[in-house]
Order: C-alpha cells, then sequence, then structure tokens
C-alpha cells in the first residue's frame, strides 16, 4: 500500500541572501525574504542572517506572515576533543533557541578539516583535511553527545553531508551512520550535496531513509560543475559560480525521489534550497518554477493511488 503525501515544503532564505557568500544578497532585507516566501504560499524557513536574532522580534515577524522557524545550521567541531566542551556548551545554547522557536529538527555539520569554516586552517591551504580513524570516533562521540541534547529538549541532531567538509561522499556518509547511534544522530539529506559528493541522491535516500529526519531538495549544474572541478575550484568557488539551482533547472532527476518519500509516507520537511548568485537568478522565480515542478511530480503521485 501507498503511503501518502504528507510532508510539507519549505524554503531555506539562502536562495535570497548567501551564507558562504557574503556579496550574495548583501542588500537583500529579512522582510523582502519573508514576503515572498509567503506571497509563495510556504509556511516553513530556515534561519536566515538577515532575520532579527532577537527571538522576541523573529517570532512576531514570522507568525505575522504564517510562518514556521524550521531550523538553523550550526556547525560543530567535535573532530577534535579540545573543543567538545566549548562545542556541547554552544549546542545546548543552539538547541534552547530553536526549541523556543519551535522547531523540532537542528541542522548540524563538521567544519572540522574543512577549508573556509574550520578555526584552525589558514588561508594557503588548498585540500580538506579528511579524517583520520581517530578523528572519526571523536566525532561519532561528539555527535552522540549533542544528540542527547538534542533529544532532551525533544529535538533532533539531523547531520547535513555537505560539500567542501569531511562528509562529503557516499562512503563518509555511510561512515558517519554507522559509527554514530541512531537513536540520537539523524541524517539531513539533501539532494544537491549528495550530487556534489559523487553520490547517486536516489540511492542515499533508500540506503538511509530511516536515519532521515529533514530534506533539503537542491539541484546541480553539471556544466557548471564540470567546469569548476577543471579549474580546481573550492567549494566557496562553486557557490560563486552558481553551480546549484533548484529543483527543476538541473540535472537530477526528482522524480523517483519524490515518489520514493510518498511511497514511504515521509512527513518531515523539505526545503528547497539553490544556494546561487540572487542577482542572476531571481529567487522568488525560481522558487515559484520550483514548486510547480514539484507539485507536478507529487500530483503525478497521487494519480497512482
Amino acid at each position: 500500500m501507498r503511503g501518502k503525501e504528507t510532508f510539507q515544503i519549505g524554503i531555506h532564505p539562502i536562495n535570497w541572501v548567501g551564507e558562504d557568500v557574503r556579496e550574495h544578497g548583501a542588500d537583500t532585507t529579512y522582510e523582502t525574504i519573508l514576503d515572498d516566501i509567503q506571497r509563495l504560499g510556504l509556511t516553513g524557513t530556515e534561519m536566515g542572517r538577515k532575520y532579527p536574532q532577537d527571538r522576541a522580534v523573529l517570532k512576531s515577524e514570522l507568525d505575522a506572515r504564517g510562518i514556521k522557524l524550521v531550523s538553523q545550521w550550526k556547525s560543530v567541531l567535535l573532530s577534535d576533543p579540545a573543543y567538545r566542551e566549548q562545542e556541547l556548551a554552544a549546542y545546548r545554547e543552539h538547541v534552547r533557541f530553536l526549541s523556543g522557536m519551535g522547531s523540532t529538527v537542528i541542522s548540524t555539520a563538521e567544519v572540522g578539516g574543512s577549508l573556509h569554516f574550520d578555526p584552525r586552517r589558514t588561508p594557503n591551504e588548498k585540500e580538506v583535511l579528511r579524517l583520520d580513524e581517530y578523528g572519526w570516533r571523536c566525532l561519532a562521540e561528539g555527535l552522540n553527545a549533542a544528540g542527547s541534547i538534542a533529544r532532551e529538549y525533544g529535538m533532533k541532531l539531523a547531520y547535513h553531508h555537505h560539500g567542501g567538509t569531511v562528509v562529503e561522499s557516499p562512503e563518509e556518509i555511510d561512515r558517519l551512520m554507522e559509527l554514530t547511534d541512531p537513536s540520537l544522530v539523524w541524517l539531513l539529506y539533501d539532494t544537491g550535496h549528495a550530487f556534489y559528493g559523487g553520490a547517486d541522491p536516489l540511492q542515499v535516500l533508500r540506503k538511509h531513509y530511516d536515519r532521515i529526519a529533514y530534506i533539503h531538495l537542491k539541484d546541480v549544474r553539471p556544466a557548471v560543475l564540470d567546469e569548476a572541478r577543471a579549474e580546481g575550484a573550492d567549494f566557496v568557488t562553486c557557490i560563486r559560480k552558481s553551480v546549484f539551482t533548484l529543483p527543476g533547472d538541473g540535472c537530477i532527476d526528482f522524480a523517483p525521489i519524490i515518489a520514493e518519500l510518498v511511497g514511504r509516507g515521509y512527513d518531515g520537511w523539505a526545503m528547497l534550497e539553490g544556494e546561487q548568485d540572487p542577482a542572476l537568478h531571481p529567487p522568488y522565480d525560481y522558487a515559484r518554477n520550483a514548486l510547480q515542478y514539484i507539485g507536478a511530480l507529487l500530483e503525478a503521485e497521487r494519480g497512482k493511488e
């Protein structure tokens, strides 16, 4: 028996304002972002750097538009045990904030070893430092501890496999899932980052479905990615080149992905995410087109029932 379409579609403010590339959308206001989300008829967003930092103000602005704060990215450096105590203290504060906003998942990613996010790295370095056995063990232990904090508040740590980090390839996703406690560490499944990391997004979905707590729906421009890799571009340069786009505008076939989610009865959030230059790719228009594309796929699935 097929499952029903129960998941909710939201959108990430990164479509309007870059997080890793600060010049993208630098002059865009949070009011513009939230008004566009409301016009799109969507009711879920992640935290963005332009959003009000004061919880009361943020809640007022979201409530006025009928929008819920679904999650917020949290960088962690848990592969190095010297950082664990301070990282877990910061994680608890992050969880408290999201819990107070009514969120249930925490987008979480290890930054140790990455070029652009690891505070221990220097500007002249060129490669991500992959984890050794000790680093993997420390990361898993740290994530289990962070996941335990999340569980105290009735929330889930959703690990975001991500380009330019130590959990990027399908093998690294597998390793993380093997080493961590499935009751404490869940997966943020990102279609675009799966493709970027060398995986078949559908296979990642099928293999790790039981661990998935949260989803980012992102597409990829393969010609731009091929060009960037031929130049030896790092992850942030790939963002500047607009390697990523929204569903329906790239090479990923979302039909089997949506079919899998509907068939299994996925009931969490799926966020539209493009992470491209908004000056070249108008966020509202791209989001509207992506919603039409995903909507048609959902309608096709309903027709099969």
